[in-house]
């Protein structure tokens, strides 16, 4: 069955869920890609090069700047955190389609990007943005506290960055609530279905 091409950029407060559904996605939506994004800083931990980031060194980095080469960049503590261009434009040339897990900032520059684009062009005709919200702050502070890897005064950063982030929810085309894991994972299923043509 012939779908549409989708591009997929997803973005939700800290402790929603959106790593864990975009896994679920991958599992099962065999031509959904996952975007990697490319960094400047040092790998982490078992952190793979081409697997986990895309690692560059800033004067790469900052030569693809100079060539466009990105949707969008933004520099983070001294590090630069990027999504090439190329990489989603080959994917949905292969009818494919490509998930961008991306924090509010970034998918405001992307929805930029895409919207200054000619109508034909095929990362503006599969653009879909889609924001990922807690029930509640205060169901999303007891999910950050029974995580249990973050001290009290992270978990009031990350709670003071949720409500900055959630107040941006309706520049998204779609918004799904994480009250359930299995229904909302079902939510978003119904989403892509519909708009990739599945149904």
């Amino acid at each position: 069955m012939k779908t549409k091409p989708l591009f997929i950029v997803m973005s939700a407060p800290s402790g929603c869920g959106k790593s864990t559904l975009i896994d679920m996605l991958l599992q099962e939506y065999h031509d959904i890609v996952y975007s990697i994004s490319c960094t400047t800083r040092a790998p982490r931990g078992e952190e793979e090069d081409g697997l986990d980031y895309h690692f560059l060194a800033k004067e790469r980095f900052e030569q693809l700047i100079g060539e466009n080469a990105f949707l969008e960049y933004a520099k983070v503590h001294d590090n630069y955190y990027g999504t090439l261009k190329a990489p989603v434009e080959e994917v949905l040339a292969e009818g494919n389609s490509m998930v961008l897990d991306i924090d509010v900032q970034g998918a405001a520059k992307v929805r930029e990007y895409v919207r200054r684009l000619p109508d034909t062009d095929p990362l503006k005709i599969g653009y879909v943005d889609i924001f990922i919200n807690p029930p509640s702050l205060e169901e999303l502070r007891e999910r950050l506290e029974r995580r249990g890897t973050d001290a009290p005064e992270v978990i009031e950063k990350r709670i003071h960055n949720a409500e900055g982030e959630m107040s941006r929810a309706g520049e998204y085309m779609f918004q799904v609530t994480n009250d359930d894991l299995a229904i909302c994972y079902k939510r978003l299923c119904d989403l892509i279905d519909a708009l990739s043509g599945r149904m």
